[in-house]
């Protein structure tokens, strides 16, 4: 009898990373001439998952989001796992925003994966739905990196991490 290969497929962000991005941009911050005199914050909640951004207004914090994610992105942290939420209006004119963490695969991403996966027709590929996370298991390793391969390609909302491949 062939024993089955498997891989899992998640998503996440390093928490750590995310904290030394939001280190790295307050030094810029507090460094740049546009931001000079203005009162610009950023944020971590580590066990929420959250960042708050605050700016003297929206187009400063428009500014302020580019710098996270310019350093969110060169400390490996990919913007796809960010949800931003709106911006909203605070008192004398100052803008605030919410944003996210992304922490594993939702329900709704995961099925879609699950069907994408299904549509491809490949020889007994299985998709399993495990929590935040999906295990795909096939006799053929051909066939796990197809299916590697196929999600790569896909654009699903998150950035996908493939782990545990044996």
């Amino acid at each position: 009898m062939a024993s089955t290969q498997s891989f899992d497929v998640s998503t996440g962000v390093d928490l750590q990373e995310v904290d030394n991005a939001v280190n790295q941009a307050r030094k810029e911050i507090a460094q740049r001439f546009d931001f000079k005199g203005t009162n610009c914050v950023i944020e971590l909640d580590r066990s929420a998952g959250t960042l708050q951004l605050e700016a003297d207004d929206e187009y400063r914090l428009k500014a302020l989001l580019d710098v996270l994610k310019g350093r969110l992105v060169r400390r490996g942290v990919s913007p796809k796992n960010l949800d931003e939420g709106t911006v909203d209006s605070a008192s004398l004119g100052r803008a605030r925003q919410r944003i996210t963490l992304k922490q594993g695969i939702d329900t709704e991403t995961a099925k879609r994966i699950s069907k994408d996966v299904r549509d491809l027709k490949l020889k007994k590929v299985q998709v399993q739905i495990q929590g935040d996370q999906l295990r795909i298991q096939s006799p053929s390793r051909d066939s796990l990196q197809e299916v590697i391969a196929f999600l790569k390609g896909g654009d699903y909302g998150v950035e996908l991490e493939f782990g545990n491949y044996r």
